[in-house]
């Protein structure tokens, strides 16, 4: 007996030890690796003046923002490098129902990311446009009107491939198309600067450069000012009987903060190779933080399509005020006005009826919504 206490006495601090040594091991792996979820839901009601010919009061969402679900990871590998992942899904307020090509459409990638060396990723993900040209805040969209205040216009001869007007977020910047299958690499930040790379691969057997997507961006910040500029060329596969398609986009930025006051100016073009058509923007914008919940912006937009589109054009005007209830939720009021030339339907960006196009020269919208990130 005495043996036998001894025995048991002697085996329990092994027991014990193991024990503790695998709750450190546990605890350790979770302090080094996060999973989060998060989100964004956007609605509310809008005003639309036109719509094939009639005025339009209608429950709108994903308009300030969309509405989106997700989960981000992060695994430290040791040595300033991480594994991370991302699968983001946009979904309709209105229903429920999800946007998009199936679950997680809007992203979803895995890679490596490197203090030193810059980030490397890998599947779903979007180009340089949106990257670094809408997500730095070169564009007014980001901060005030949202969707309403990205890109459409008088151009549904531009004919862009899989597009619902033709011209829908014709520069991306929206981040409507995002690239499948692809490789992107960002570098580290050095002296401010930060540049970056993506392919995406077409998966043509024998063709390797068919219906594939190049995309490359460059990012300069130094304290409140900050230049981008960025290039996009997809390829889309040939309809029957008709040609391969590139579409081809470009543009370049920059904002600056003067206290309170926040500038951005932004010039974006796109060229359809099938079509021929072409459209350039140029935009200049502002928002004032008035130090409490309040925040006023204003932005002009003109833009201008080539001879293919019957060298149509289009002024735009935004304006945006918003409450602050919390650092999370803000309430909002905001106002479109488009005006086409002569004998163009004007068509403000997010109108996506089949009949959304005015069947005149001018379309505006009012909107109240609310906005919230978890």
């Amino acid at each position: 007996m005495a043996v036998g206490r001894t025995l048991v006495a002697r085996r329990a601090p092994r027991r014990a030890t193991t024990a503790v040594a695998l709750l450190v091991c546990a605890a350790s792996a979770h302090a080094q690796s996060s999973v989060t979820l998060f989100g964004l839901m956007d609605a509310g009601v809008s005003y639309v003046s036109n719509e094939g010919g009639h005025g339009n009061l209608k429950f709108d969402e994903g308009i300030y923002a969309p509405s989106l679900f997700g989960m981000r990871g992060s695994e430290d590998l040791g040595g300033g490098t991480h594994a991370v992942f991302e699968l983001l899904d946009q979904f309709s307020m209105a229903n429920g129902a999800t946007i998009g090509n199936g679950l997680f459409g809007r992203s979803a990638y895995v890679g490596f990311d490197d203090t030193r060396l810059g980030t490397l990723t890998f599947g779903n993900q979007y180009d340089f446009m949106p990257d670094f040209l809408f997500f730095t805040g070169d564009d007014a969209a980001r901060d005030l009107g949202g969707l309403y205040n990205l890109r459409n216009g008088p151009f549904q001869k531009l004919a862009l491939p899989n597009n619902p007007t033709g011209a829908f977020d014709w520069d991306r910047l929206a981040g409507s198309q995002r690239v499948a299958s692809s490789v992107k690499y960002v570098s580290a930040v050095f002296e401010g600067l930060r540049v970056g790379a993506l392919y995406g691969f077409g998966g043509v057997p024998g063709a390797f450069g068919s219906n594939n997507t190049v995309s490359f961006g460059m990012d300069y910040t130094r304290g409140q000012f900050g230049a981008d500029a960025a290039y996009t060329s997809e390829k889309y596969a040939a309809a029957l009987g008709s040609p391969a398609t590139s579409v081809r986009n470009w543009g370049a930025g920059a904002h600056v903060g003067f206290g309170a006051i926040t500038a951005n100016t932004l010039f974006t073009t796109v060229r359809n190779s099938a079509s021929g058509g072409a459209v350039w923007m140029g935009e200049a914008g502002a928002v004032w933080h008035t130090g409490g919940p309040l925040l006023f912006g204003a932005d002009y937009m003109y833009m201008k399509g080539n001879a293919t589109l019957d060298n149509n054009h289009a002024h735009q005007l935004t304006a945006s005020v918003q409450y602050w209830l919390s650092k999370r939720t803000m309430v909002y009021a905001s106002g479109v006005w488009q005006r086409a030339n002569s004998g163009a339907f004007a068509q403000i960006n997010g109108v996506l009826d089949a009949d959304g196009a005015s069947d005149g020269a001018n379309q505006a919208i009012a909107r109240v919504g609310i906005h919230t990130v978890f």
